[in-house]
């Protein structure tokens, strides 16, 4: 048997191993491909749905979000008024203030008025009593 021949036998040997174990490796793939297949079906039935429940989720939230948004321009002219009606009472406060020391001071006017007329009177009836 010449070297070649010996050659061409273990090729062809080779071969035939070689189409023995790619032939269930084949068969493998093709179960696995079917699988996967099965699978992309099964979760796209299965996305759609969830898909469409979120898409109205989101719609929701966003109607949520601009009535925060208009919620939030109240607030804030609510607080801005606050503000205001705060910077009013303390005006208010310091004009009541005024007024209560010049009431004081009036008030202490008028004792003062009324202590020195009383004052008067009374050096005026010495003087007229001792006449």
């Amino acid at each position: 048997m010449p070297l070649t021949e010996i050659a061409l036998i273990v090729i062809a040997v080779a071969l035939c191993i070689l189409v023995l174990v790619l032939i269930p490796t084949l068969l493998t793939i093709k179960r696995t491909a079917a699988s996967v297949g099965e699978l992309a079906e099964m979760v796209h039935g299965e996305l759609k749905p969830t898909l469409q429940e979120l898409t109205g989720l989101l719609a929701e939230l966003k109607s949520v979000g601009g009535a925060v948004a208009e919620c939030n321009d109240d607030v804030r002219r609510f607080m801005s008024e606050l503000g205001a009606a705060g910077d009013n009472l303390h005006t208010i406060n310091r004009t009541v203030g005024v007024a209560t020391n010049v009431i004081n001071a009036t008030s202490v006017w008028a004792t003062g008025a009324k202590a020195a007329g009383r004052f008067v009177l009374e050096r005026y009836l010495k003087k007229r009593g001792g006449m």
